[in-house]
């Protein structure tokens, strides 16, 4: 009765190993990668008052429209992108779905995409679904896991169809210049390639300024934009997040979440229109994050496990290779024997088996415990 090609997709790396840490007492999760913040209270208030207001109808299928316009306004303010909210913009039940509604679009039977590694385990899993073939761009821990534009022009060369950007990374925290993405528009606008620029981590950067795919020059006509309220201002649960591109294939998306979704929550949406005046609260998120990053990056760094420095997102990938080869291992001996839980390397790319993603958003105690539970582990 099951589909084979949903039958043989395996289950998500993360997901499968924090099933072991549920209901387990006092583990220190370093694992699922979401804010540890609750919402900002004025987002919180607006939600309430709209439920109070009786808000509880549909929107449009294109998502509520006083949305589309004040994400099309934060566009032009910050990279100088026009987006008409009417034509260009979608609002999506997550980010997550944004990518899903973008694959299901472009993708006909066949067509490659290129996958940059180590990647979100949800990026091959919905290329698979979606009838794509998945052409995996390896970086390396030499490479500071950046995208070497010569293993680039190769897998370009075999007409993929498609890549998936994600930037400030997950898993790895790396992101990239203005002359390091134009160097790749260089290479993909020669070979016709689609970007589907995943930009969820936006807000999350810190000694930089984030560069926009769309906003390189002549990038905009080729690439989908995806962004959401997640991350940035620790909207997990509300399920908002929008898709940005060329009117045609916002008009098709919009046609395949109107069979499948409809529109996201009205509650979640208006939550999301206020979410734009919580600058200063998402500053005060972001300062912390930094705080966090600095100090768990420097006690890895003198055990031992070396991790290339995060420039965003709030994810280290560390390697641990001076003390095991077999991620898998060291998560669950990590787990049972000091209740801290990291999700194994090979979540994010089978050729990753040395290396585990940690999450420092979490409270900065439990950092400091989980440090010093890593040495004791480690020592042992």
């Amino acid at each position: 009765m099951i589909a084979k090609r949903v039958e043989k997709i395996p289950q998500s790396g993360i997901r499968a190993f924090f099933d072991l840490v549920l209901g387990m007492p006092d583990v220190i999760s370093l694992g699922v990668g979401e804010p540890d913040f609750v919402t900002p209270w004025r987002i919180r208030e607006k939600a309430i008052t709209a439920l109070e207001e009786g808000y509880t109808s549909y929107t449009s299928n294109k998502g509520l429209k006083a949305l589309r316009k004040a994400i099309s306004f934060e566009l032009r303010k910050k990279y100088k992108l026009k987006y008409d909210p009417d034509q260009e913009i979608l609002i999506t039940a997550g980010g997550s779905q944004a990518i899903d509604l973008t694959l299901r679009t472009i993708l006909n039977p066949g067509d490659k995409v290129i996958v940059v590694s180590p990647h979100y385990v949800a990026y091959p899993a919905l290329t698979e679904l979606n009838l794509g073939k998945v052409l995996y761009l390896e970086t390396t821990e030499q490479e500071k896991f950046k995208i070497d534009p010569q293993k680039l022009e190769k897998l370009a060369e075999q007409k993929p169809k498609a890549i998936i950007l994600n930037y400030p990374s997950n898993p790895t925290g790396v992101t990239y210049s203005r002359t390091e993405l134009n160097r790749i528009w260089k290479i993909l606008k020669k070979h016709k390639v689609t970007v589907i620029s995943d930009e969820i981590y936006e807000d999350l950067i810190y000694e930089q300024e984030h560069t926009s795919f769309p906003s390189l020059s002549g990038a905009k006509s080729g690439t989908i934009l995806l962004s959401g309220f997640s991350k940035g201002y620790a909207m997990t649960g509300f399920r908002v997040g929008y898709a940005c591109g060329p009117a045609e294939i916002i008009e098709q998306m919009t046609k395949l979440h109107s069979f499948a979704m409809i529109c996201p929550a009205i509650v979640s949406q208006i939550a999301a229109c206020e979410a734009f005046r919580a600058q200063k609260e998402k500053k005060e998120m972001l300062r912390e994050y930094r705080r966090r990053r600095d100090f768990f990056t420097r006690e890895l760094g003198r055990l031992g496990l070396y991790a290339p420095f995060p420039q965003g997102a709030f994810y280290v990938f560390a390697s641990i290779k001076k003390y095991y080869s077999d991620s898998l291992e060291f998560a669950s001996n990590l787990l049972k024997q000091e209740k801290v839980a990291v999700v194994p390397g090979t979540a994010f790319g089978s050729s990753y088996d040395g290396y585990v993603r940690m999450s420092y958003a979490t409270a900065f105690d439990d950092l400091k415990e989980a440090i010093v539970r890593l040495e004791h582990f480690l020592r042992a």
